[in-house]
């Protein structure tokens, strides 16, 4: 056993004995760089990251490129750094059963899709299908764009819609860099997804729009989705 692996065994022994808590921020990153960074001494890169970012949570919110910059980290290592965040969030999620659970009102959905997109650095569309009782029979991401715009593709949501065998649906998507409020263009897609789902007799109940922790539900609003 090498030097460098004596002391990688030394810190796992010492989190599985101690966890995070006697950890500085720099001997986390250190600890979880091992994992993409083998038989290299990753303490001189964990204290690179922290003085380009200031924090732990600044490592984990920067993004990819920026991670990649920092010297000592590869593409490998900065994927890692940005998993974490993603699958805290996802774990955070208010019920992983959501399928078969009854939504009974946009509060209720509001309240769903705001733990699922707050974060979230893209613009993302999510559709919730329903059966006749309102019980969620599935929720899938049906769009994604830039940090602006998803790119809405109205066959997309159709076809997601069919396939669930859903009479009713809800449309949810975020605004990073911005409040809980729909667009003009929010509101002419909103249009035509309800247009298009009409001749199938599927109705498209409500689209809430989540920004910064709240949400707006356009139905709740007095937007017209029949």
């Amino acid at each position: 056993m090498g030097m460098h692996d004596g002391h990688r065994a030394r810190k796992k022994s010492r989190f599985l004995e101690q966890g995070l808590g006697s950890f500085a921020d720099h001997e986390v990153l250190e600890l979880v760089l091992f994992y993409a960074i083998p038989r290299r001494d990753t303490n001189e890169t964990a204290h690179r990251l922290m003085e380009r970012f200031g924090s732990l949570q600044g490592v984990l919110e920067a993004d990819r490129e920026e991670l990649e910059k920092v010297p000592g980290v590869g593409e490998n290592a900065a994927l890692l750094l940005k998993l974490i965040p993603a699958v805290c969030r996802r774990a955070a999620q208010p019920d992983t059963r959501l399928p078969g659970k009854p939504i009974r009102n946009g509060t209720e959905a509001g309240a769903y899709f705001v733990r699922r997109l707050d974060g979230e650095k893209r613009e993302l569309l999510y559709l919730m299908c329903l059966d006749g009782k309102g019980k969620v029979l599935s929720c899938r991401q049906a769009a994604q764009g830039g940090s602006n715009a998803a790119a809405v593709s109205i066959r997309q949501v159709v076809d997601l819609a069919l396939r669930s065998g859903a009479t009713a649906v809800v449309l949810a998507h975020n605004h990073p860099s911005g409040v809980a409020l729909p667009s003009r263009a929010d509101q002419i897609m909103t249009r035509q997804v309800a247009d298009a789902l009409r001749p199938l007799r599927i109705r498209l109940l409500d689209h809430v729009v989540v920004a910064d922790g709240d949400f707006v539900s356009m139905a709740d609003s007095g937007m017209d989705l029949s």
